[in-house]
């Protein structure tokens, strides 16, 4: 059962517990997300095009899993589920400082390593969008996913930092038993967590998983607001990962930034997903949470066109500037429209819905990384970014074009009520 929604976040226990726990584990995987791709590109020498393909393999679990992912979570405990992700990303993310130090590390390793993790990855986001609904109040859904996001962007600040001095210290494969222990230090987080999951009702005949699956896949597209959200989504992320991707490419090969001074640049980047965390529920009380959702990816996010515009010196500054605009617009939207999601899906029907969104929004990352590998290899680095950053500030249009354009605020009502029958999907 959810606490009371009186007692503020900060003397909640089991949120604290929750949140303090995802924070460490998130500085770890952005260690990571710096510590892999210099792996492949410093280490194993790995071309513009591989670097794509690494990148597909860490995201194409979207594609692969995502939507039985939703059906699974929706029969088991999700907290027992998280802990076990978090012990099974533990030995999966280890195993790359201990095959390097072995001599044997390969890039054929890279991408089972980038796969694996993205599987249990899937699962563990899937299972902690539908948690959080079980530890926080429908009124407080917006305040709980804004610290969440900032803890997240702030992550994104400090663990690319952390991650550049220890692959200065200790080089770029053994960084990474940074983010391995991180998640040792969340499952005993969630572990610690007193509220109990309620009951799951008992329902008839259990449906077969396509049926469920459909069932999760027909609300999205029913209603207007997830399914232009998803849509919204879906495109950014295809034209971000694209800059995510040849983002050290860029900054190692063309601009010839020493690999420490690439994670301080991408820190400096994600200065915004932090401000966006935290902005986001004074901008929705000010200007309404539908409003400033189309107005941050159609307006705000403007100057990441800077982004192909760094170059040697103190222009490449310029790098981390477009990411900060990006980095807060989607954060503040985001927070509105998941918070919408979590507070009007019927509780059975959370994962399943979760998981769906997440297969449409996610799974247009594998193919932003192949297509940026192509397009690099064939039309040069910068060039591609300018398609990407292109491409990213139009997926607002996606929002404006919406029944939001017309709302001053997303309806974060009750659920709707029981979901429908699976078959019915």
């Amino acid at each position: 059962m959810a606490v009371n929604a009186a007692e503020p976040l900060r003397r909640q226990r089991d949120f604290l517990l929750l949140w303090g726990g995802q924070t460490v584990s998130e500085v770890g995987s952005q260690i990571s997300v710096l510590a892999l791709p210099l792996v492949a590109v410093v280490v194993l020498k790995a071309s513009a095009f591989q670097v794509g393909l690494l990148s597909a393999a860490a995201t194409s679990a979207y594609l692969l899993v995502a939507l039985p992912a939703g059906a699974v979570v929706d029969r088991v405990a999700k907290r027992r589920l998280m802990i076990g992700c978090n012990l099974g990303l533990l030995g999966v993310v280890g195993s790359v400082p201990v095959a390097h130090a072995a001599g044997v590390l390969s890039l054929g390793q890279l991408y089972g390593v980038a796969l694996a993790s993205g599987v249990l990855s899937v699962f563990f986001s899937v299972a902690y969008q539908a948690y959080l609904p079980t530890l926080l109040d429908r009124e407080q859904l917006m305040d709980g996913n804004g610290r969440l996001a900032a803890s997240q962007s702030a992550a994104q600040v400090a663990g690319p930092g952390a991650g550049a001095v220890l692959v200065t210290l200790v080089g770029a494969a053994a960084a990474m038993t940074a983010d391995a222990l991180s998640f040792a230090l969340s499952a005993v987080s969630l572990a610690a967590i007193r509220t109990r999951e309620p009951r799951r009702a008992k329902a008839g005949p259990r449906t077969g998983l396509r049926a469920q699956i459909g069932a999760g896949l027909a609300h999205v597209v029913r209603d207007p607001i997830l399914r232009n959200g998803v849509a919204f989504n879906g495109t950014a992320n295809f034209f971000v990962v694209m800059v995510e991707t040849l983002g050290p490419v860029f900054l190692v090969r063309t601009l010839h930034l020493r690999p420490g001074l690439v994670g301080l640049l991408l820190a400096l980047g994600a200065v915004g997903g932090v401000a966006g965390g935290m902005a986001a529920k004074p901008l929705a009380r000010r200007v309404g949470s539908a409003r400033i959702s189309w107005v941050a990816m159609t307006v705000l996010s403007l100057p990441g066109l800077l982004i192909p515009l760094a170059g040697r010196g103190w222009s490449a500054l310029l790098f981390g500037a477009g990411w900060i605009s990006w980095t807060f617009a989607s954060t503040v939207t985001g927070i509105s429209l998941v918070s919408y999601r979590q507070a009007t899906c019927p509780p059975d029907l959370l994962g399943r819905v979760s998981a769906a969104a997440r297969w449409t929004t996610w799974g247009t990352l594998p193919l932003g990384g192949l297509t940026g590998g192509a397009l690099a290899s064939a039309l040069g680095v910068r060039t591609t970014l300018w398609i990407a950053v292109s491409g990213g500030c139009c997926a607002g249009l996606w929002l404006f074009f919406s029944p939001l354009r017309r709302m001053r605020d997303i309806p974060l009502g009750r659920p709707a009520g029981p979901a429908p029958a699976a078959g019915a999907a």
